[in-house]
Formats: structure tokens, sequence, C-alpha cells
């Protein structure tokens, strides 16, 4: 089969062949037909990543066909079109992952290939109204949106929500599913032609965070928040927690801008804010988040399509920022 290889930090994914697989105990072999890129593909691609180990075939999304599985009692699976849950042993505590859980595309070998081997417990129907390429597209940002914002956040229907950086993957599953629940969501963005396209997907507005007055005049649009969905950190986090209504939950799974230089902990405990860090979700969540998907014909946002020998270029599109939507690799 073929896979897109990345086998030494800094340098360009190689498409080349690689055996094929063969199903071992409790896991699956999917012909797979789409895949999809997340940041962090590309943070490992650039060595800012923890505990890199190459060669590995990056890629954590993934939908297709499963050809073979291990176990005699899961061969009703063989022949079942299917999207992967990423996150791999996650444990028994729905809280928080266990010491033995992993992301799928390291360290074990991911989905930017013609084949992958995943454990049964990790297959999903694919939801019927998605293409391949929006299959592919749903797993690992959507389960990180969908446990931000209804398992952390326990968003209710009528409530204020904001997703900062709108474009990326996350945050725009984020708007689609605060927006499906009932909230009223407002989003940023560096871009306006990002902004006007979430309109077109139910955000109520947004501002330009390169705006110097951006929590100004999104306090007088909009108000303050019950809910704050964030993967950028930074210095910007501040204005966050001013945004935040009393009470009001702030949720965060990443820091591309850095850690918060200030971290004013006074306005948290007299406003009663509540911080919530999460990463990716349990199986509880994945089920959950499908289900939604499926109930409300959720359509996930594909920013471009190319095929698997052109995985490098996608990165590099990537690497640009200029992505509305996820980047799909047809496999």
């Amino acid at each position: 089969m073929k896979a897109a290889v990345f086998s030494e930090i800094g340098k360009p994914l190689v498409v080349q062949q690689v055996p094929d697989l063969v199903a071992a105990p409790s896991q699956a072999v999917v012909r797979l037909k789409a895949a999809a890129l997340n940041h962090r593909d590309l943070w490992m691609q650039l060595g800012l990543y923890p505990n890199i180990q190459v060669p590995i075939t990056l890629g954590s999304d993934g939908a297709g066909i499963v050809n073979s599985v291990g176990t005699k009692s899961d061969q009703s699976w063989v022949g079942r079109e299917v999207i992967i849950n990423p996150a791999i042993a996650w444990g028994d505590d729905p809280r928080a992952q266990g010491p033995d859980f992993r992301i799928l595309g390291l360290p074990d070998n991911g989905t930017f290939a013609e084949q992958v081997s995943i454990p049964v417990a990790n297959l999903a129907p694919k939801p019927p109204h998605f293409t391949w390429e929006q299959a592919a597209a749903l797993p690992l940002a959507g389960l990180t949106a969908w446990r931000a914002l209804f398992t952390r956040a326990q968003l209710k229907a009528g409530e204020r929500v904001l997703v900062t950086g709108v474009g990326g993957g996350a945050a725009l599953f984020a708007l689609q599913f605060a927006a499906a629940a009932g909230a009223n969501v407002w989003v940023t963005s560096s871009s306006p032609e990002k902004i006007s396209r979430a309109q077109a997907l139910g955000a109520a507005g947004g501002v330009n965070y390169r705006d110097a007055d951006w929590s100004t005049q999104l306090q007088k649009s909009a108000g303050l928040f019950d809910v704050i969905i964030d993967s950028a950190g930074g210095d910007g986090f501040a204005r966050l927690i001013e945004l935040a209504r009393p009470g009001g939950r702030l949720v965060f799974f990443g820091a591309t801008t850095g850690n918060p230089k200030v971290l004013d902990v006074r306005k948290c405990f007299f406003r009663q804010i509540n911080l919530l860090g999460t990463t990716m979700g349990s199986p509880a969540d994945f089920a959950g988040m499908t289900s939604f998907v499926a109930t409300h014909k959720i359509a996930p946002v594909v920013d471009r399509v190319s095929p698997l020998h052109q995985a490098e270029a996608a990165l590099r599109h990537m690497e640009t920022g200029a992505q509305f939507g996820k980047i799909v690799l047809q496999c």
C-alpha cells in the first residue's frame, strides 16, 4: 500500500510503498477512502510536538471500509462504511484520559495512507448523509468541539457562546454544534471573509481580533458570554475573562499563541468564572457527537480536497492559516 511517511523533523512527507496491513486480535484494517489534516500533524513535522518518533505515518482522521478484523467475533464489521475515533485507550474515567491514552498518528501509524489499523472499539458507522470527505473531516475536531461544549461547558439552549479563531476545524464544529443546540453564537477571526462565512453557518456576528478594541466591540454588540471556546491562549486570554459573564465557563483546548503572560485570578474568583481545560474526548463523547451530527444533519466544512500524493502540499496550505474548514486527502 501507499503511505505518506514522516521520516525527519522539518523534512517533507514522502509517499512510498509500505507493507499491507494484517489485522491483529481486536483490531480492524480499514481501506481508507479519505483522511483529514489537523494542526497536530503540522506541529509534528515542524518539531513542535512532544515525544516525536520517526518514521511514522501521520494522520488522525479517516473514513473508509473495513477490510478485515483480527478477532472472529468482530466479523460483522467487515465491509461496513466507517469513521474512525482517533482517541485510543481513553480509559475508564470519563472525567479524564488514562495513562495508556494516545491519539492515532503517533505513536501508532495514522491515516495518511491507503490502509490503517485501528482497534475495533474505535470504529463507528459513517453517518449516511456524509460524503467520504466530510466523514474524514469529522472525528478529531468534532470530538474536541463536542466535549468542550457539552461535556465540559454543559451548554444549554439560549446561552450566548463565543468561539475564537473561527476557520479551523474545531472552531467551526463548535460554531455548528452550538448553533444547532439553540445557542446564540459569536466568533472572532482575523479575516472579514471568514466572519462572513461563519455567519452563513449560523453565527450571529463577529469581530476581527486584530483590531485593538476587538473585545470592546464584541461586548457592545453581544454583551457578556455564558460560554467561551478558545484554542489560542496567549495575551488575548485575559480579554476572554473580561468577556465572560459572572458564573461563565471558559473552555480551552490549545495554546497556539502560547501561555498568557498575565492571568487576573481576582477577576476569576470574584466573578465565579469557570476555567475548564479539555482535550479530545471519551468513547461516550464520540458516540454523543456522532448521534448529534446525524440527528441535526450537520455537514462538516471542507476547505479543499487533494490526492494522497499531495499530502506535503496540503500541510503547506495548512501552515499558511488560510483555510476555512478541514483539509482532506483522498486515499
